[in-house]
């Protein structure tokens, strides 16, 4: 089995808390940590943007990884969401284990 921890960032903390309860409730993700007050500096629009987020790292199985793509676009405030999967290369066997067992299979 391959895992993954998908990176979004959201507004605010309330809309983080929605994204994450949906996701473990429909066992797209294990776990969603909730990291408040980030601060980004980004291009958009031709202007550079700094602004205060919430991250979000999602961690789940790389087969889910399209669905929690799709369900994250689907109540995501922001035109284009932050959707980066980085793979978790090595962890202990029994919170793999515990990840694999608390998100549905493909």
């Amino acid at each position: 089995m391959d895992f993954a921890i998908i990176l979004t960032t959201v507004s605010a903390a309330e809309e983080g808390r929605s994204i994450a309860n949906t996701l473990v409730e429909k066992q797209l993700a294990a776990c969603v940590n909730i990291i408040p007050k980030i601060s980004s500096v980004y291009r958009w629009e031709g202007q550079i943007q700094s602004e205060t987020e919430v991250l979000l790292l999602i961690k789940t199985t790389k087969d889910l990884e399209a669905e929690v793509y799709r369900e994250v676009q689907a109540v995501h405030s922001y035109d284009t969401p932050e959707l980066i999967t980085l793979p978790i290369t090595n962890g202990s066997e029994t919170y793999l284990g515990w990840l694999n067992a608390a998100v549905r299979e493909k």
